[in-house]
């Protein structure tokens, strides 16, 4: 496999994030197909992020939710936590059958198993960057209509921003998509995150989720007329 990875382009392996990987060894192999698997669990976030609050309004339900006796923060709240445990469920779900398949798979050949839980550990903060993200988004524009698009804009668009950083190797561009904050490569590598990416991965999804609370407890539901 290394052998043919080297046959092509340099830039081609910078786009899928395949020049530094190794798929000679367990997690060298793993981390090539954890890449497509971060790009299913973005969108799978953002669509969580994006239909959060917005569906009511593009289902004209909102203003029978609100008048109920419950609190705008008491809805955001259940909303939040609905959410995350869904993404939890999604998460123990992942990690139980990626490590199933790296036992079952690993052709006697041994990794460093402390290293597989770092990548497993970041798929939850990673997809709580989409999640954070998508609710912020859905507040800032006027009306989403339909969550697919904006979802799949979100999470494609930060895979192909990621791909330019490999390409160009743009270290601005590696400060916004959250798919080098948390690269598999540069994980299995240093056996370690990123400390200053990630940081910041969680301030922006930790701004995002406290300004989605203070744009959903001041804004203004039409009423269905």
């Amino acid at each position: 496999m290394n052998a043919v990875m080297l046959k092509l382009p340099p830039e081609l392996r910078a786009i899928f994030g395949m020049d530094n990987l190794d798929m000679a060894s367990v997690l060298g192999f793993f981390s090539f197909i954890f890449i497509f698997a971060q790009l299913c669990l973005a969108i799978q976030a953002s669509n969580y992020g994006f239909g959060l609050l917005s569906k009511e309004e593009s289902e004209l339900t909102a203003d029978f939710l609100l008048s109920k006796p419950v609190s705008r923060l008491a809805i955001f709240n259940s909303k939040l936590l609905a959410a995350l445990i869904s993404l939890a469920v999604t998460n123990v779900v992942l990690w139980l059958c990626s490590y199933a398949a790296v036992e079952l798979f690993n052709g006697g050949r041994t990794y460093d198993r402390g290293t597989f839980v770092l990548l497993m550990i970041s798929t939850f903060i990673f997809q709580l960057f989409f999640l954070g993200v998508g609710m912020l988004i859905s507040l800032l524009v006027k009306r989403v209509r339909s969550v697919t698009p904006y979802a799949l804009g979100l999470g494609f668009g930060m895979y192909v921003l990621s791909a330019f950083t490999g390409l160009f190797d743009d270290v601005a561009l590696e400060l916004i998509t959250p798919f080098k904050h948390f690269d598999a490569a540069y994980i299995v590598a240093s056996q370690a995150f990123d400390t200053r990416l990630v940081i910041l991965n969680v301030a922006v999804t930790v701004i995002s989720v406290s300004v989605s609370m203070w744009l959903y407890m001041r804004r203004d539901v039409p009423a269905v007329s």
